[in-house]
């Protein structure tokens, strides 16, 4: 039995980032509670036809749904019910947005001091970019994550994965559990906030260290597939016989064991390469020494030479690859339920190994609008079936 079975998460969100935070509590066992506006968050309206947006369904399992009409007076006052019973409440509305519904943190917080108030924003609330919209693309654009994609003589290039949402999902999880620790030892609440935008600065930790470490170099904003800082090769990804592989090399037994690897011992006794300095100031002489054998080999091939001397390395999989992942299939970060719409669907597992009892249990479906609606308002605010009903109506 999950030690998280007795919080009460409120999730007011909507898309990726806030969800994805209410997921994290869902897996270990939380009571999830999500409340929609009457025609549902704002992630459902990407269905088509009768089916469920499959982003929704991964987002959202092991939730339950109530839907509430924010602006009206009923809806409010049920809502404000929710969060004196409630451990977390989780939102990332644009800024000022619960403020006008008389929902600010400070009025959450002064009718629950216990309650954690979990705000997720693109840009946070203070700071000059406080009221710009934010969405994954915006804060790629804003914190340097698409100027540094791509290639040299290209143009920049967004990353595929919408990680700045999830990324601040992820923080906001952390930000919350380390509010529940406090509040264990002081028996008080309080707010916490992340910023998708804060959270993407130190990923840029190696392209950034190509400002510093070679402030004399005119290093290029975007590197391709190499080190983003270009300190370090090989690092690259290479084309093989039948698609491509990636190869880094962090230290000299790495370097040594490539060259054995690829029938490349020569390269060892090459002045230009005796170093890991030299080896990449001559990266591009390296990556075409590199590329030459690889385009001769499977990507099978190349992995089983380079492995045999444990250098790391990765064929670049494809989504039809990743959608049927064996390592992520046994892991169970890939798993699968019979969702009344759309048939058996993959959906996302709990990357959270706590232990071998928690975020393993079988998974629900992620709810329809409303679709709890007279059960968690009549367990928590002992409203009637009727009357809770009657919330769903406009």
């Amino acid at each position: 039995m999950s030690s998280f079975q007795d919080l009460l998460v409120i999730e007011l969100a909507h898309i990726y980032n806030g969800p994805y935070c209410g997921l994290m509590f869902a897996h270990l066992g939380a009571d999830v509670v999500k409340v929609e506006p009457l025609s549902g968050e704002r992630l459902r309206g990407r269905a088509r036809g009768d089916a469920d947006p499959q982003e929704f369904i991964m987002l959202n399992s092991n939730k339950k749904s109530v839907a509430l009409d924010l602006k009206s007076k009923e809806g409010h006052e049920a809502l404000l019910g929710l969060v004196d019973a409630a451990d977390v409440l989780i939102e990332n509305y644009s800024p000022g947005a619960l403020e006008r519904m008389g929902l600010a943190p400070e009025v959450l917080l002064e009718r629950n001091p216990r309650l954690i108030v979990a705000s997720g924003k693109g840009y946070g609330s203070s700071g000059p970019y406080a009221a710009m919209p934010a969405m994954d693309l915006t804060v790629q654009a804003m914190s340097g994550t698409i100027a540094t994609s791509g290639l040299s003589d290209g143009p920049p290039v967004k990353a595929g994965p919408a990680f700045t949402d999830l990324s601040g999902g992820i923080h906001l999880f952390g930000a919350a559990m380390a509010a529940l620790y406090e509040r264990e030892r002081t028996g008080h609440g309080r707010l916490v906030e992340v910023s998708m935008h804060d959270t993407i600065y130190p990923m840029l930790t190696s392209a950034l260290s190509g400002l510093y470490n070679y402030p004399d170099r005119d290093l290029p904003e975007r590197t391709g597939n190499r080190h983003s800082g270009l300190a370090m090769a090989p690092y690259n990804v290479y084309e093989a016989a039948d698609g491509w592989l990636a190869i880094i090399t962090t230290a000299d037994e790495h370097w040594t064991g490539l060259c054995r690897a690829l029938d490349l011992e020569p390269l060892l006794e090459d002045p230009r390469f005796a170093t890991k300095h030299l080896r990449a100031d001559h990266m591009e002489d390296l990556d075409a020494a590199i590329s030459a054998v690889t385009a001769t080999l499977t990507r099978d091939a190349i992995v089983e030479r380079l492995e045999a001397h444990r250098v790391p390395c990765a064929p670049v999989k494809g989504l039809r690859e990743v959608d049927n992942d064996p390592h992520l299939i046994a892991r169970g970060m890939i798993r699968y339920i019979d969702h009344p719409n759309n048939g058996r669907v993959p959906t996302v597992g709990n990357p959270l190994r706590v232990s071998p009892e928690v975020g393993t249990a079988p998974l629900t479906h992620a709810p329809t609008i409303g679709q709890d609606q007279a059960e968690v308002l009549g367990r928590i605010l002992g409203m009637s079936a009727e009357a809770a009903e009657r919330l769903r109506k406009p």
